[in-house]
């Protein structure tokens, strides 16, 4: 069992997994990348490594609710960016057109 089924059995147990309550998943994902947001401002090392760890525990319990597998979804976004060409420009890459 990978951490991602880890993930939703934990969250099936607590009845999480009700795609009425995306909404309200949506707001926890929020609220969780504000506290990353937090620690990287702090430059808090270990409450970073919680932030991040809680958004990703978020979003796969949301990517669920979605009826989308957490996994597709990064596979997805990283064959987007994969042959992606480009220039980094003030700390952000820039893709070109």
């Amino acid at each position: 069992m990978n951490i991602y089924d880890k993930i939703l059995q934990w969250a099936g147990a607590r009845l999480l997994l009700d795609t009425d309550y995306r909404f309200n998943q949506l707001a926890k994902t929020m609220e969780e990348v504000g506290e990353l947001a937090s620690a990287v401002i702090k430059d808090n090392r270990e409450a970073q490594k919680d932030a991040i760890g809680d958004v990703v525990v978020t979003l796969t319990i949301l990517a669920h609710q979605l009826g989308l597998n957490i996994e597709e979804c990064i596979e997805h976004a990283y064959s987007n960016i994969a042959n992606r060409k480009g220039a980094i420009k003030n700390g952000f890459f820039i893709k070109e057109e």
